[in-house]
């Protein structure tokens, strides 16, 4: 029994560390822009995809993405990134089609299809989004705040106009928020 209670103990910290580290990674890295108002772009990250339709992430990016815009905004855009990393089909095409056909979202769309790494979804992303007033990152928390670093390296004016995208929800995808804390903690030490 002890082992029990020992392995549920373990399992709930680290649960709960993983939520915490979600949670504050999504608040840092922001510019500073007007709450309301203007246009806004939202960028989805593209995750390795090997099949002919968008994996479980793109497809959490994508609701993620979603339910960031701001129907306070003048106009929203969802600016989707990325190649044919894992497979034959530029993950962004794979996005685009997920967004319409099984989400139902007829708005407006700017594709980047050639990014292969973060750096590169932001550095081709920048021609795409440097009109607009607000820009929102949807990824996992510490994937967009790694995403937001970069803008700031590429773009420092254009970071300014970063804002908090909604990506991270408590008790949302609960077995994935572990794995992703310490694979984006490690990839966000050296920023």
């Amino acid at each position: 029994m002890r082992w029990v209670a020992a392995a549920g103990v373990l399992l709930v910290g680290t649960l709960g560390w993983s939520e915490w580290v979600h949670a504050r990674s999504n608040g840092r890295r922001l510019g500073d822009v007007a709450p309301h108002g203007g246009r806004e772009a939202i960028v989805v990250l593209g995750y390795r995809n090997r099949g002919r339709r968008a994996n479980y992430i793109n497809r959490y990016r994508l609701r993620a993405a979603l339910r960031s815009i701001d129907v306070d905004r003048d106009e929203s855009v969802i600016v989707l990134c990325g190649g044919a990393v894992g497979g034959a089909v530029a993950e962004a095409d794979l996005l685009l089609r997920h967004l319409r056909d099984m989400l139902g979202y007829d708005g407006p769309v700017l594709l980047d299809r050639t990014s292969t790494t973060t750096w590169q979804n932001i550095e081709h992303a920048i021609p795409l989004i440097e009109e607009f007033d607000v820009v929102k990152i949807a990824s996992n928390s510490l994937h967009a705040e790694k995403a937001r670093a970069h803008l700031w390296k590429q773009r420092p004016d254009l970071a300014r106009r970063l804002v908090r995208a909604r990506e991270h929800r408590l008790g949302e995808v609960p077995l994935l928020k572990p794995y992703g804390a310490v694979r984006g903690l490690w990839s966000l030490r050296s920023l």
